[in-house]
């Protein structure tokens, strides 16, 4: 069975064929994703392997023209942390066009806010980029203090910047072991991993969990650090410099690095500001743009460090521009320590925030607040509202609507991930099929943020 657009005639599979069904039933034209999908479907090996020789004698008929080939890679981890699909247009081994297909780890966790009270939605938005859970809750939370009016004490805010930076510098290894990795550098992505485990040690510590941690709550964080954690981090802080060090002494003078970095995944700054992308592929382009310098938040402003730039906007200079990071990032977190001010870690306002544990065991109005809070949730006036913080791939945004209820009216978040993959289809065309998975590492997307 064959379905026709525009008098070419070519066998589907169900996919395809629904996507062109879909567009005549709606009398439009078929989206660039929807005709991608269509054209690139074969419904038997058999038809698709008639369909190749069919375009094998069209270019011994038509001299001089070769008509492109298209390769779907993936849905898989082709350099991603979650699941894409990139439908890939030959010509020869050159991109002449790439189509991102994205949707298959959609989670509809901002629908999902919208049915949770404000407290519940915490444990929610971690999920998202699961990479860096306390930029997403971060956002959330300042952005429904923001509605609440909520004063945040000192110390709750020096904490989220450690723990904040501790988490960028985390996401970072990440990024930088599974580049390396599908490079074949394989020693550095033990090396990272290394530095990553002692520092998922330390999440765990305050928050009894090494991933997807709600630590910071509305108000501040959910506890002090514990005993033991200054030592262990500021231990931790004193090795990092020597690891980062071996990094680079693998990588950043290597030859074959260099070769399969460096003017890879070019893009002018001004095509990246016209496309919203963020964080460091916009800093590897000389745009010198941080929200912690720009539009400082809980305290960044007390805080001596550099913002990274590069200069050509290619692979290798956002690899140096995380490197960099890394190392700033130590240098906050040790100021942080130095000066970290005494007091509480979260607001007293028994309406929004849990009484403390100790109290319930005397105090029947803790009991009776900490019941309603965790059963009913705390209402918010009506308002709406928008935060940002620099995460470890850009702004991370949270859009709040408050109908005056215990729920969130809209919740939606604005992924650095989601916005920055658009800049692919542009970086990867005219290059080599072989460097599309630097490419696409390079701009360090995490689908779990992409799809949410």
């Amino acid at each position: 069975m064959t379905t026709t657009e525009q008098g070419s005639s070519f066998p589907l599979a169900i996919e395809g064929r629904e996507a062109l069904e879909a567009a005549a039933r709606e009398g439009r034209a078929l989206t660039p994703t929807e005709r991608a999908v269509a054209m690139v479907e074969a419904y038997t090996a058999e038809e698709a392997a008639e369909r190749t020789l069919e375009n094998e004698m069209l270019m011994d008929q038509r001299a001089g023209t070769r008509k492109p080939m298209i390769i779907n890679l993936g849905p898989q981890h082709p350099s991603t942390h979650g699941v894409l699909r990139l439908i890939t247009e030959m010509d020869g081994e050159v991109i002449a066009n790439i189509t991102p297909v994205i949707g298959y780890l959609h989670t509809g966790i901002e629908k999902q806010c919208e049915n949770k009270t404000w407290w519940q939605a915490i444990t929610l938005v971690t999920r998202m980029d699961y990479l860096s859970p306390f930029f997403n809750i971060h956002a959330y939370t300042m952005a429904a203090e923001k509605l609440l009016g909520l004063e945040i004490p000192p110390r709750a805010e020096w904490l989220r910047v450690l723990i904040s930076e501790l988490n960028r510098l985390t996401s970072h290894l990440v990024w930088l072991g599974t580049s390396s990795l599908d490079l074949g550098a394989i020693t550095v992505f033990f090396y990272t991993f290394r530095e990553r485990d002692a520092a998922l040690d330390l999440f765990e510590m305050v928050s009894g969990e090494r991933m997807n941690n709600r630590y910071f709550q509305v108000g501040g964080c959910a506890e002090d650090i514990p005993p033991g954690f200054v030592e262990r981090l500021s231990d931790f802080l004193d090795r990092m410099p020597a690891r980062i060090d071996e990094y680079e002494s693998l990588l950043t003078n290597n030859p074959i690095w260099i070769d399969r970095t460096r003017g890879i995944g070019v893009l002018p700054a001004g095509e990246l500001i016209a496309m919203g992308v963020t964080g460091p592929p916009l800093r590897a382009a000389g745009v010198p743009h941080d929200l912690r310098k720009s539009q400082p938040y809980s305290g960044y402003e007390h805080f001596q460090f550099d913002v990274a730039t590069g200069t050509h906007g290619d692979a290798y200079d956002r690899y140096l521009v995380r490197v960099r990071e890394m190392r700033e990032s130590v240098k906050i977190m040790r100021q942080c320590l130095d000066g970290l001010p005494e007091g509480p870690w979260i607001a007293d306002d028994r309406k929004v925030v849990l009484p403390p544990r100790a109290e319930l065991a005397y105090s029947m109005e803790a009991l009776i607040h900490h019941f309603k809070l965790v059963s009913e949730g705390f209402t918010v006036p009506e308002g709406e509202v928008y935060v940002s913080v620099e995460g470890p791939r850009g702004e991370m945004g949270c859009y709040l609507v408050s109908d005056g209820g215990p729920k969130p009216y809209r919740c939606h978040m604005r992924d650095p991930s989601f916005v920055n993959l658009q800049a692919l289809t542009h970086m990867a065309k005219g290059s080599y099929l072989a460097d599309l998975i630097v490419t696409i590492g390079s701009l360090d997307p995490v689908m779990g943020g992409v799809d949410r």
